[in-house]
């Protein structure tokens, strides 16, 4: 941006210090009435004709566009992309692993990538990674959404899945669940300290005073 005298258009179409249109003005008289007001001259359309100048406080304006890119950056989420690689004759118990891996990585927000590994003679029964991989898509639905349809590739068949959470949203709900295991565990802990804690009869009986133990050698004074 050209500010002050920098700009050396003969004329501009000048705007106040809040918004309010003042009307083309004569440059000098526009960087006069900056200086009155101790502002500056900004030039914010150079394309209009005349150009677009405003009055502000160049230096206050050139930080809160800082911040705001800051901010921009700070809550940018970076897309991040999970694989899960599984066989067609993949078992049961090996693919309720796989699947809760899958539910992990769509609960923290992020997509998934899923690949199906033929070897041999698997190469000739594509159905099979098909259909494990639309169960798949079933059994997180919740969770995830079909974003890539499975395609065959190679050796490989290949399915995203994309979360139905955003990124942000998803780390408040994992954050979120966590504090809850913890309190729960407090709760729990909190409970089994009571429980051991001696009941009032108990103390009571603590509290009274034991009886002196006869001698047994009569010899010796008590």
């Amino acid at each position: 941006m050209r500010i002050n005298e920098r700009i050396r258009v003969p004329e501009v179409r000048l705007v106040g210090p809040n918004g309010e249109t003042v009307g083309i003005v004569p440059t000098d008289q526009a960087l006069k009435l900056a200086q009155e007001a101790d502002l500056d001259l900004v030039e914010i359309a150079p394309q209009g004709r005349p150009p677009v100048c405003k009055l502000m406080d160049y230096g206050k304006f050139k930080y809160e566009n800082a911040q705001k890119a800051r901010d921009a950056r700070r809550n940018q989420t970076n897309v991040i992309i999970k694989e899960m690689k599984l066989r067609p004759k993949i078992d049961s118990h090996d693919y309720e692993t796989k699947k809760g891996h899958v539910v992990r990585f769509l609960k923290a927000g992020d997509k998934v990538k899923i690949t199906i590994m033929f070897r041999g003679r698997e190469q000739h029964r594509p159905e099979l990674g098909f259909r494990l991989l639309q169960k798949l898509a079933e059994d997180v639905q919740e969770l995830g959404f079909v974003e890539s349809s499975p395609k065959q590739d190679g050796r490989n068949m290949t399915m995203v899945l994309g979360p139905h959470k955003k990124k942000a949203d998803a780390k408040v709900d994992v954050q979120a669940e966590k504090d809850a295991k913890v309190a729960e565990r407090e709760a729990a802990a909190e409970i089994e300290r009571a429980g051991r804690a001696p009941k009032e009869g108990q103390l009571v009986a603590q509290k009274k005073e034991r009886k002196r133990s006869e001698n047994l050698d009569p010899e010796i004074e008590a």
